[in-house]
């Protein structure tokens, strides 16, 4: 006679007002009892015996007795010192937590009064620890491993209590004591006390939530604006918070009929406090985005939510960017492809859906606009709030490739064929050795040889003809860089396959000539070298805003993150991971175990790491006729992802797919049926509008839908379908069937999205209606709608048949570099507390570049055969430790790149800063930037000539005349020509003797006299202000003749300054003419040097590596170096900047070129 697990539910609000404990029998409420002054905090139980302890500083001691009518009973009480936080029963003492943050143990003896009067159940009970009035839809604070499994849950029966020693009740078994240590961990974890905490805010949303429910659509919407106006009135976002968030979950149930769980509040919360909400698959991150995006849209500064590709942004943007519509709130989406307009629209929206990618681009591109009008994002704040999905791919995976926009092409486009040829004569081994960690090739003393004797030089390293890099990238692609791998070929190009994501990245190319490597390698059209013009890496760009959240499933591992509790406790069994020496016992283990779970009809996922593996795998599959799809990099299969991903939970389905992380599609057991409806609509109709046809697909594919359960829909449905049907044709038939295939999809969408806004009798209004034009929209949304409903029942029953035969089972064909690509891959199954399980298998000997040779003959020593798999813990953590040893590795990557990259990233930030000012400043502000890089020059020629501790007749002064006619040139060479060193000593020398200077006129004795450009109250305002600046900067040191050396720097400024201020009054030009030349030069002279100084720093980069060789920190190298290198580069655009702009106003016929 086994008896229902018991849950024992007790509870503290907001304002730990909670006193009693409530127990439960298979939700069924037994009983209530209250027995302590204050808020119970602790709790334990063995066998009958129920310890409870709180903030009375008492633990008391109930007896559970009875059976249909279960009674709770007091037994006893123990007084404590404190407080009392944590109980825990075992080995025959209670250990008890206090709030002062001691541990005490009461032992045995000390309740003796109970060892022989208190009964114990002969089983140890399980509790779930719940508030007493929840929500139905909030989560608890329940560890999963306390919940047993609702199919052990027996009718409750008739049962004698039997009367055992206290120390028996004392004993956990095992599982017991397992599962209260995790509760313990869970208790005392920084999370716990987190997330409790914003259970606060969900108390307060939910006390909205009748009020919220009673407004009408207009009056729900007016909400916008009256959160505005109150923060406009000074109130803060966190003062409009669960009001906010309790209108978001309003407007999702009446749009998209989906209520925000409490948990998905929470999840809400953290997004808004700038943390990363970690929530599981299917928990339901993309409505939870809404909540934050639409409180910190009402600010009115901008709100992006990233995505990481074109298809989940432009599906977010319309699915969940409906409830910000019905808000008020204006929804933006950028996509690949769209012009400068389209763009510049979209993020003045409140919200702005986009990818990471387009984003990134999107920054660089501004910065390398030529005029305002070619700007897309908000300046001069384009950063204010952003959403990241899916974050520990964007900033983790996608982190170590920065972004770049690359420039004019090199000449060495035709050495990459000649090194490829090379490369395919040297051996391995032979003539070069390979280093698998690092990706790296070294040839030896006999490959150099060979090599040069092939390419009929001296010297591979000859800086005059140089083809070292070239043979060593060669020699990279050959070993490194494998096709259906790493790439795939396309279209005669070589296109870039992510290797976490398994999605085609076309504007990706791999760079320091690997990419052209690859594309010798397999004969195709060599794209030159480029120059980086602007560059980017993703943790720069995400810095950029003042707030940044994010959203994940597994992230745990390597980032801080908040875990949000699931919505249901998580039931999936994650099987033992098996190794196998070999990986055809590994690939016929996978196939064993696929046509397993195909018998019983359960679904099947199998991730694979590569294009390769899948495919070989469906080729096994293929060949003992177990139907199945395939899901890759190769255009044929990313046509249909979506689709083939939303019905991988169906019945018999199997599912081949490269890595699943970001898909973004939610694999429902029983299938999709919104995607389901939609597939029998395109069946019905498409092929009637268009002649043309999609890619074909596979015969395998075609095998695995017929195997599918087929939708049976009603006759109402039939009749509907038909009447679209025949609608369809006469609409072909009256427009000479000249529809694409495109447009016919197109069709199918809108009037899904049709069927949306309009109830089902008013679609058939539409729908019947006599009108000069066939209704053929209205017909299909009419149609859809009816099936879906169709295909919903169906999927149902479907969905709680694959849930009595386990749910969707996973197999994972190789264990990742990173504990959390594979925890993402098992997180496909077990969604929403569906039942499922995943299984991994891997070749941990080659994998690990073990000995595979001495693997096999010790595998086939202990089990008789090579292809055995291996389980164990000792298999399992060595596995697990040598997948923290890679992300140690990657993670000091990662650290590398950023640390690195910070070092550009202030440089960046500058020169960005400066050319955003230059770009969108005014006009007056163009003009300070040009005299401010006149007076530097004309101070940097000053300070290389002088030294102000020692008299002038020390000085460079004929160097300085010199340098300063130069920069100057015709300008200046009429007025400067004839002065020598000797007169201009004579003049420093009487200024020094000077009793006193008129600093608005002021001229140095016996030399020209500054033009008189200086007139009105700006200009010599502005003449003045430089003057404060240079009397107050530290650019020169103290002396004797300092005061001198300013006034120095104060005339040949103003002279030169005065002088382009006068030759461009003569030109004649407009004002508008004249800003127009002078920004255009700015902005060029910048961009050209911050180009050149990009390509500078990437060479810096990998050569300082080489100093760790003596002893030489290379970050600090690269830093002290790239300081140098940086102010070399503004000094020099300044001085061209400068020259340019002389130069055009003296002679703007023979320079307009500039303009």
């Amino acid at each position: 006679m086994k008896y229902s697990p018991l849950d024992m539910k007790y509870g503290l609000d907001q304002h730990i007002s909670y006193q009693h404990h409530w127990v439960w029998r298979n939700d069924v409420f037994m009983s209530s009892k209250s027995l302590h002054n204050g808020a119970i905090f602790a709790m334990s139980m063995q066998g009958q015996c129920l310890y409870t302890g709180g903030w009375d500083k008492n633990i008391n001691i109930q007896e559970l007795a009875g059976d249909d009518e279960l009674e709770v009973r007091a037994f006893g009480t123990i007084s404590c010192s404190s407080v009392v936080t944590a109980i825990l029963s075992c080995q025959g003492k209670l250990f008890v937590g206090y709030a002062d943050k001691s541990i005490k143990s009461k032992p045995v003896s000390c309740i003796s009064v109970m060892a022989t009067t208190v009964p114990a159940f002969s089983y140890a009970p399980s509790f779930a620890i719940k508030p007493p009035h929840t929500d139905a839809n909030a989560s608890s604070f329940i560890p999963p491993s306390s919940l047993s499994h609702p199919s052990s849950f027996s009718p409750l029966r008739r049962r004698r209590f039997t009367r055992a020693p206290f120390v028996a009740a004392l004993a956990p078994s095992k599982g017991t004591l397992g599962s209260i240590r995790k509760s313990l961990n869970d208790f005392m974890s920084l999370n716990y006390w987190v997330v409790r905490d914003y259970y606060r805010l969900v108390s307060s949303v939910n006390s909205f939530e009748a009020h919220i429910q009673k407004l009408s659509d207009e009056q729900l919407t007016a909400k916008t604006e009256e959160f505005r106006r109150r923060l406009g009135r000074g109130e803060t976002l966190g003062d409009i918070q669960a009001e906010a968030f309790a209108v978001v979950r309003e407007a999702a149930w009446r749009k998209l009929g989906m209520r925000h769980f409490d948990v998905q509040i929470i999840g809400g919360a953290v997004l808004h406090d700038g943390s990363i909400a970690e929530m599981k698959t299917g928990e339901g991150k993309t409505l939870v985005s809404t909540l934050a995006a639409y409180l910190n849209a009402l600010t009115g500064e901008g709100v992006h939510v990233v995505t990481v590709n074109d298809y989940l942004a432009q599906r977010d943007s319309e699915w969940m960017g409906s409830v910000h519509r019905f808000l008020g709130l204006s929804v933006g989406l950028i996509q690949k492809g769209m012009n400068a307009a389209e763009r510049r629209s979209n993020y003045r929206c409140d919200i702005t859906y986009t990818n990471n990618s387009e984003l990134g681009f999107d920054y660089l591109r501004d910065n390398l606009a030529g005029n305002r009008e070619d700007l897309v994002m908000r300046w001069p704040k384009p950063f204010h709030f952003a959403i990241v999905d899916e974050v520990d791919s964007v900033l983790i995976d996608e982190g170590r490739n920065p972004l770049l926009i690359s420039g004019e092409a090199s000449k060495d486009a035709a050495r990459y064929p000649v090194a490829a040829k090379v490369a395919e004569l040297l051996v391995q081994g032979t003539h070069y050795n390979v280093e698998l960690k690092n990706e790296s090739v070294e040839l030896t003393e006999e490959g150099i040889a060979l090599a040069e004797m092939a390419l009929e030089t001296n010297d591979l390293w000859d800086e005059n003809d140089p083809w070292a890099r070239f043979v060593m990238n060669a020699l990279k692609a050959k070993e490194f860089y494998r096709r259906d791998v790493e790439y795939i070929v396309r279209d005669g190009k070589a296109l870039i396959i992510n290797e976490l994501t398994g999605r085609v990245e076309e504007k990706r190319r791999w760079s320091e000539g690997i990419h052209q490597a690859v594309e010798a390698k397999e004969g195709l059209k060599i794209q030159a070298d480029s120059v980086v013009v602007a560059q980017i890496t993703y943790q720069s760009l995400f810095k950029l805003y003042p707030k940044l959240s994010g959203m994940t499933g597994t992230a745990k591992t390597e980032m801080p993150v908040i875990e949000v509790p699931t919505n249901l406790p998580n039931i999936r069994k994650d099987l033992p991971i098996q190794a196998f020496a070999t990986a055809r016992g590994k690939w016929e283990q996978v196939r064993r175990e696929v046509e397993y779970m195909f018998r019983q009809g359960r679904p099947i996922l199998v991730g694979t790491t590569s294009v390769e593996n899948s495919e070989l795998l469906a080729g096994l599959l293929w060949e003992w006729n177990i139907p199945h799809n395939v899901l890759n990099a190769r255009p044929k299969y990313a046509a249909r992802e979506a689709e083939i991903v939303a019905q991988a939970g169906r019945k018999h389905a199997i599912t081949i797919s490269t890595n699943m992380a970001g898909r973004g599609t939610d694999i429902i057991l029983g299938g999709n049926p919104k995607m389901l409806a939609r597939e029998i609509i395109e069946d019905s109709v498409i092929h009637l509008l268009t002649q043309q046809v999609p890619n074909v697909e596979l015969a395998s594919e075609t095998v695995s839908r017929q195997v599918l359960p087929k939708i049976k829909v009603g006759s109402s449905s039939m009749a509907l379908l038909a009447k679209a049907t025949l609608m369809a044709k006469y609409v072909s038939k009256s427009e000479g069937r000249n529809w694409t295939y495109q447009k016919a999809k197109s069709l199918i969408t809108e009037a899904i999205q049709f069927s949306l806004s309009y109830s089902f009798e008013e679609l058939e209004e539409l729908a019947n209606e006599d009108s000069e034009f066939y209704p053929l929209g209205p017909t299909v949304a009419l149609a859809y709608v009816s099936v879906l409903k169709d295909c919903e029942e169906h999927c149902l029953h479907e969905g709680s048949e694959v849930k009595r035969l386990g749910g969707l089972h996973v197999i994972g064909t190789s264990l990742h570099e990173s504990r959390r690509i594979d925890n993402q891959l098992r997180g496909r199954a077990g969604r929403q507390g569906d039942p499922g399980s995943t299984r991994f298998m891997d070749e941990m000997f080659q994998k690990f570049n073990f000995d595979t040779e001495w693997a096999v003959r010790l595998i086939s020593k202990i089990t008789n055969d090579e292809d055995m798999p291996i389980e164990g813990d000792a298999i399992v953590k060595q596995l697990l430790g040598l997948q923290i040893n890679a992300e140690k590795f990657f993670f000091s990557i990662r650290k590398s790149l950023v640390e690195f990259d910070e070092v550009l990233e202030v440089q960046r930030k500058h020169v960005y800063d400066l050319r955003q000012l230059i770009l969108t400043g005014d006009d007056e502000s163009c003009s300070q930037h040009i005299f401010q890089y006149m007076q530097a020059v004309v101070d940097e020629i000053v300070f290389s000539n002088i030294n102000p501790m020692k008299h002038p007749c020390t000085w460079s002064l004929s160097k300085l005349l010199k340098e300063y006619m130069t920069i100057g040139g015709k300008l200046l060479h009429e007025s400067f020509g004839g002065i020598t060193d000797d007169s201009l000593l004579t003049s420093l020398e009487q200024l020094n003797d000077a009793g006193s200077i008129d600093i608005v006129n002021f001229s140095l004795p016996n030399l020209p006299t500054p033009p008189n450009a200086f007139r009105g109250i700006r200009r010599k305002s502005s003449s003045l202000r430089r003057w404060l600046v240079i009397c107050s900067d530290d650019l020169i040191e103290n002396g004797k003749y300092r005061t001198t050396s300013n006034l120095l720097r104060k005339y040949l400024g103003d002279f030169l300054i005065a002088s382009y201020l006068n030759v461009v009054e003569e030109s004649g030009y407009e004002d508008k003419y004249v800003k127009e030349i002078e920004r255009a030069v700015l902005l060029k002279t910048l961009d050209c040097f911050w180009r050149d100084h990009l390509v500078n720093m990437n060479r810096l980069s990998s050569a300082v590596n080489i100093r760790s060789f003596g002893h030489r920190n290379p970050l600090e190298e690269y830093k002290i170096d790239g300081c140098r290198f940086f102010i070399s580069m503004l000094s020099a655009t300044r001085r061209l900047t400068v020259e340019a702009l002389l130069q055009h106003w003296s002679s703007p016929m023979e320079s307009l070129e500039l303009s």
